[in-house]
């Protein structure tokens, strides 16, 4: 990512994009959020922005909704990048917050329930084997940092790589191995690349529902988890606002 100037100014308006509606819930509940019926979205689409004020800070909270064909929630890096680059342009915000759930590579000291902030950040999905274009697919690139968050809230740091599949081909696996990742996830490459085109900070919060590695079915340990997961998560995420709040980027 690239090098950002550091702000003097406190950070003020922060959006938090959550995919799925159980990892939202809880924080709309903490924050006080309300659903916002406005027209800052366009027209017809199942988004839901969610706002309120805690402490200093306006917090946006934006939940791609449910698919309007088929009732699930709207996972994914398409709805990911849509619903980041329409927030960004209609909430100018000072900082992004991806919060969401994520596999873990024991192998790379991942455990269920542990919450890490996301360092890098590339995908396993876009094999493009043509010179150049196959580094462009990959799309590596570092998460803006934030030490002193790591260090005062006691959180794990690892590399995260992104795929539209919950489950692993073959062919996925070699890329998650070569973009030497400990989390793997469905949106977090594709909102850093927006918040990066727009030269807005993100950071990244991932809390593991299930190994990767292990010998548990992804989607059988991913359900069975996901509730007691997503409740550790919103904690990490809670911290990290408060710990935002009267903050400038550069002291993060």
């Amino acid at each position: 990512m690239a090098a950002l100037e550091p702000s003097e100014k406190p950070i003020s308006t922060i959006v938090i994009i959550i995919a799925m509606q159980t990892e939202a819930l809880p924080l709309i509940k903490k924050f006080q959020l309300s659903e916002t019926h406005d027209s800052l979205f366009p027209k017809g689409v199942p988004w839901i922005r969610y706002h309120g004020i805690y402490k200093d800070l306006h917090i946006n909270l934006v939940w791609p909704g449910k698919d309007l064909s088929f009732g699930v929630d709207s996972v994914g890096t398409i709805s990911a990048s849509l619903v980041t680059y329409a927030s960004i342009q209609a909430l100018k915000p000072d900082l992004i917050i991806n919060a969401g759930t994520s596999g873990g590579f024991k192998a790379k000291g991942a455990c269920i329930g542990d919450v890490f902030l996301a360092s890098d950040v590339a995908f396993h999905d876009r094999r493009i084997p043509i010179p150049v274009f196959d580094q462009y697919g990959i799309g590596a690139r570092k998460i803006f940092s934030t030490p002193n968050i790591l260090k005062e809230l006691n959180l794990k740091e690892g590399k995260l790589s992104t795929g539209d599949s919950l489950d692993m081909s073959p062919h996925d696996e070699v890329s998650i191995v070569a973009n030497n990742a400990t989390l793997k996830d469905m949106e977090g490459a594709a909102v850093a690349y927006v918040a990066d085109l727009l030269s807005v900070p993100a950071i990244l919060v991932k809390a593991v529902t299930d190994i990767v590695d292990g010998d548990k079915p992804t989607a059988e340990e991913f359900l069975k988890n996901l509730v007691a997961v997503t409740a550790a998560l919103d904690v990490a995420v809670t911290q990290v606002v408060d710990f935002v709040s009267g903050k400038c980027l550069s002291e993060l």
